[in-house]
């Protein structure tokens, strides 16, 4: 009867089990363009991963009222709607440590240079803030870029942000290349102080060109104090946004343990781009050039976290080289003002100068560091304060030098020194600072002055030569 169904109902209700396992989940309402806007995970973070139920790692960027904009790292082509979608409660990290130099690594630390797993213990927040006042210092120690015009003109520190701007194929990331080559000869000494690890950041290139890069520093024997992180053109926009967060946090790992990086982003006009394009796909308010509101702090709140740490807290730095491509030389679009205006300095590329044969293309009127003179050894101040000038009055003169034909002697001098100098600052491959200082210091002693400007690339082969033979005390206390 009904008292017997009651009774095993009660039975039933008694013994129901109440215990719950709470696993967030959510699912997906709609899948395209590598956007997937899902119904549910109530308590997600921003910029947390969520996992799909074919183990596809997404990562949680808009959180609205009734539904999460995820974005597909990859191929969105197994997602379909309906799918169930958990959380994993981890906010986008990547590996880090000394284990990762020597290696190439896509945007989420994954290796693809075919060398095995990394075998990192450590792992880090990709978006970590970057330090505050107090543990700061001003930028005192020489990052030595071992291009000459570089080194005398625009000197870089440590924990200075540097921007390298220009149009394409001007010789942007060949100026970060001979750079991160450069730092072999303090890599392979024994002073600690003195090695710099390098970190380049390629950001929308073509695979060639990275494999290209890879080979290059191989051959110079560099890759074994290099990471480089690859989110090539073919890989998924919300990779190329990530890349340099990844690539920023690899670098902060030695910043933090009292040792000294060198981070490249090249180049950071692509991952704007890259973010861009996300942004739009998840609807966000376009504003100037379509770019959303918030791409400055993208790239400010990146280029912040390049900083010299005090003794305090290890006295490590991170140093940025961001890469900003230009279209005619317009500096003044929307993404180079940005950049040059969070930047301590920009060094100014030019095709003409390029085309000119004047390489590294350098515009020494436009390029500028606003920290890094209280960087420079002693030898190369004393030599390059006058080469400044030197090349500023030679500027100056040579607008008016087109027009009239019967110059001054002193008029004439200032143009011979300036086309002298020019010359001289011109090079092929990175050199030690103390060969600089010599053969800068030769070109401002007017000791050039009545050399043919032709000649004067051989007269520096064999000064240098004959230098390195017979003066290598001379070196050594300029160094």
């Amino acid at each position: 009867g009904t008292a017997e169904v009651s009774s095993i109902l009660e039975e039933r209700i008694l013994g129901a089990d109440t215990s719950v396992e709470l696993e967030e989940t959510g699912r997906v309402l709609s899948i395209g363009d590598g956007i997937a806007r899902v119904y549910g995970l109530r308590n997600v973070q921003a910029e947390e991963m969520v996992e799909f139920s074919s183990g596809l790692k997404v990562m949680s960027l808009n959180l609205e009222p009734d539904n999460v904009g995820v974005v597909v790292f990859g191929n969105d082509r197994l997602i379909k709607e309906g799918d169930v979608v958990k959380r994993t409660g981890a906010i986008v990290d990547v590996p880090v440590g000394d284990e990762l130099l020597g290696r190439v690594v896509d945007a989420l630390g994954n290796a693809i240079d075919g060398k095995g797993p990394l075998g990192s213990k450590t792992r880090r927040r990709v978006g970590l803030k970057a330090p505050g006042i107090i543990p700061r210092i001003s930028v005192r120690e020489p990052m030595q870029t071992g291009i000459k015009a570089v080194d005398s003109l625009v000197p870089i520190g440590r924990g200075q942000r540097e921007l390298i701007i220009g149009d394409r194929q001007t010789g942007k990331t060949s100026i970060a290349i001979d750079t991160i080559i450069n730092q072999k000869r303090f890599n392979d000494g024994t002073d600690e102080k003195k090695k710099l690890y390098c970190i380049y950041v390629a950001i929308g290139q073509k695979r060639s060109t990275v494999a290209q890069l890879v080979k290059r520093l191989t051959d110079a024997d560099a890759m074994k104090y290099t990471i480089v992180v690859s989110a090539t053109a073919s890989d998924a926009a919300p990779l190329q946004y990530l890349a340099p967060y990844s690539g920023c946090s690899m670098g902060e790992y030695f910043r933090d343990n009292g040792k000294h990086a060198l981070i490249i982003y090249d180049d950071l006009s692509k991952q704007a781009e890259a973010y861009r394009a996300v942004s739009l796909l998840l609807r966000r308010p376009p504003g100037r050039e379509a770019f959303p509101g918030d791409v400055f702090y993208l790239h400010s709140r990146l280029l912040e976290r390049a900083a010299k740490m005090n003794k305090n807290h290890g006295g490590g730095s991170l140093t940025a080289l961001p890469v900003i491509e230009t279209q005619a030389g317009d500096v003044s679009a929307y993404i180079p003002t940005n950049v040059i205006s969070i930047t301590d300095g920009q060094i100014f590329l030019e095709a003409e100068l390029f085309f000119k044969g004047i390489r590294p293309a350098i515009n020494v009127g436009l390029s500028v560091s606003r920290v890094g003179s209280s960087a420079q050894i002693k030898a190369m101040k004393q030599v390059s304060g006058r080469l400044k000038l030197d090349l500023a009055q030679f500027r100056e003169v040579a607008a008016f030098a087109q027009f009239g034909s019967d110059l001054d002697a002193a008029t004439q001098q200032l143009l011979n020194r300036g086309v002298r100098l020019t010359e001289l600052l011109k090079q092929g491959q990175p050199m030690a600072i103390e060969e600089q200082v010599a053969v800068i210091y030769a070109g401002v002693r007017g000791y050039l002055d009545k050399l043919e400007p032709s000649k004067i690339t051989k007269f520096e082969s064999a000064f240098l030569a004959h230098v390195l033979s017979q003066q290598q005390a001379l070196l050594a206390t300029i160094r």
